[in-house]
């Protein structure tokens, strides 16, 4: 059988790998349109920022190799610009030498990828207005930073690449504006969590500008301006399109082979277009979401690279179908971490479901150990049944691990409860005797079992408005004198037993702490002894990262 694969980046060249490691019969080709194959996309902001410093780090492998250990033949700078489906051929153009033939297939592979969004406003084609997708478009930034004396730079988008460029640019000594137009970055957080990563890159000199609409660009002797929605502009040498990608759909619609959202690939679970000879894979299909059950986009590599070794499996019939992912992922931004696994708040609320969070502020080791820092941890999960729906992370160390156990929980339906359970590893300078996420399973058990109820910052003010409410605050005077929620009444939890009778039973109490330790000890007092009670989740540290007066705010005017 003769196969040919269209793109040798994550998923065409897993595809192909895999598919010789279990057939060695099959003639497999390969065509990719740039000059290079199965690069490291997610380094390609490092090296501009110097920390990857070797050119040829980026690249895995090579024509040559393949070729030497697979025996598949790989064409770099080979576009296929055509496909008829009817006589199983392709058309392709050999852009070295510019010229076209034809080649045929038995099974053809779309592994096209996704291409940056480009938006059509005055000015986009200035040349000072660049890109980052591919290996040469990370080489034509980085000479274009080191030749034309650029000081300060814009990245228009606050996803990972956007992030990522903002923190690398940084590094190097450049002025970063970084512009999005929602109201927060990396729109797979939840908006009460984001406030950590926003404060990180503003502490290290990154100018944040939320909400803002671009209008056009335009050239004003060596600097770029850009005009905004609201009135303001901002001058700058070099500007960076990071607003995110879409699938590079332009040999499906050529083949009219039937589109998902976006104008994706829409597969079914082996991968197979509407033609039964055509496959897609990676960021050019839609993929189905094992917990929501919906279809969406995730362009990220290890789901990509997944989708090439599954298909390679199914055409030889050691795999049945696809099940799904939950995309998780995780992004350093200078001294923190933040990762996430599954659905967040905002999409368990479109998919109408009833939810129950956890949020805690444990360390990161044992206190007592040097070194320890703070990490904040938000598990999602059905009220119903305890299916954990997702979870993120921030932190200095110790995200990455957290986020794949429960990334591994999820994979294994576990029960939110259920994570109580679990044996993990301790030793000081690595946890704590209670695991973070054993302590997500200790709170969700209580919930469980009718031990503790629940209250959340968006809830304050609704509570603060009824009289038939009281919040009290049980931490000491000193923190209650460092800050606190406007209307809570202090009541120390070590005073709490002698002066708990200032309360009224007739009355609901809403309980908090400093991070929901000290409250959860006093509702089970008060509880124990007649009164409703209800604990912060967060507690006042997660109530006071959302304080409108703690969030940094930004200045209107641009510089």
């Amino acid at each position: 059988m003769r196969i040919i694969v269209v793109g040798g980046v994550a998923s065409g060249a897993s595809f192909a790998s895999r598919h010789r490691r279990l057939n060695e019969n099959d003639e497999i080709i390969i065509y990719e349109k740039s000059n290079y194959i199965s690069y490291a996309n997610c380094g390609l902001p490092y090296f501009i920022g110097e920390v990857i410093t070797n050119k040829s780090n980026l690249t895995l492998q090579s024509p040559e190799l393949f070729l030497k250990r697979f025996n598949i033949l790989v064409k770099v700078n080979h576009e296929v610009i055509n496909i008829d489906k009817e006589k199983k051929e392709i058309e392709v153009l050999d852009r070295k030498n510019n010229i076209k033939f034809i080649d045929k297939y038995d099974k053809l592979i779309l592994a096209t990828g996704a291409k940056a969004i480009k938006p059509n406003l005055p000015g986009i084609e200035l040349e000072n207005i660049l890109t980052l997708r591919n290996v040469e478009d990370t080489f034509k930034i980085k000479d274009f930073i080191s030749h034309n004396n650029v000081e300060s730079v814009a990245i228009i988008g606050g996803g990972f690449i956007g992030v990522e460029m903002a923190e690398n640019l940084c590094k190097i000594g450049k002025k970063v504006h970084l512009i999005e137009l929602g109201g927060h970055i990396l729109t797979n957080y939840d908006e009460d969590m984001v406030p950590l990563l926003e404060k990180e890159m503003r502490k290290n000199g990154i100018s944040l500008l939320l909400k803002k609409e671009t209008l056009s660009f335009r050239k004003e002797d060596n600097y770029i301006r850009i005009d905004f929605k609201d009135g303001d502009n901002l001058k700058v040498n070099a500007v960076i399109l990071a607003i995110g990608v879409i699938p590079d759909n332009e040999l499906l619609k050529k083949a009219d082979l039937q589109l998902g959202i976006k104008g994706s690939a829409d597969v079914n679970e082996q991968f197979q277009t509407s033609d039964k000879n055509i496959y897609a894979i990676g960021d050019l299909i839609q993929v189905r979401n094992s917990i929501s059950k919906t279809n969406g986009l995730i362009s990220l590599a290890g789901p990509a690279n997944k989708e090439g070794r599954y298909l390679a499996d199914i055409l030889n019939g050691v795999h049945e179908k696809f099940e799904g992912i939950f995309a998780t992922s995780i992004i350093k931004i200078f001294d923190l971490v933040g990762a996430t696994t599954g659905l967040n708040e905002k999409v368990i609320r479109t998919l109408k479901k009833e939810y129950e969070k956890v949020i805690i502020a444990p360390l990161s080791h044992a206190s007592y150990y040097p070194g320890a820092s703070t990490l904040t941890i938000k598990l999602l999960f059905d009220k119903n049944n305890y299916e954990i729906y997702g979870a993120q992370i921030i932190g200095k160390e110790g995200v990455d691990k957290h986020i794949n156990v429960i990334a591994t929980a999820i994979k294994a339906k576990m029960k939110a409860y259920e994570l109580k359970d679990l044996d993990l590893a301790y030793a000081p300078p690595f946890s704590s005797a209670k695991d973070p996420i054993n302590f997500l399973g200790y709170i969700s058990d209580n919930i469980h079992k009718g031990l503790i109820k629940q209250f959340y910052i968006e809830d304050i003010p609704m509570i603060l408005k009824n009289q038939n409410n009281v919040l009290i605050d049980v931490r000491t005077n000193y923190e209650y004198s460092l800050g606190h929620i406007a209307g809570s009444i202090h009541l120390e939890l070590d005073k709490l037993r002698i002066n708990h009778n200032i309360l009224d039973k007739n009355k609901k109490i809403y309980i908090h702490c400093q991070s929901g330790l000290r409250s959860y000890l006093a509702c089970r007092y008060l509880s124990n002894i007649g009164y409703e009670t209800y604990n912060l989740a967060g507690g006042y540290y997660f109530y006071s990262l959302n304080k409108d007066d703690e969030k940094e705010t930004l200045t209107s005017k641009c510089r």
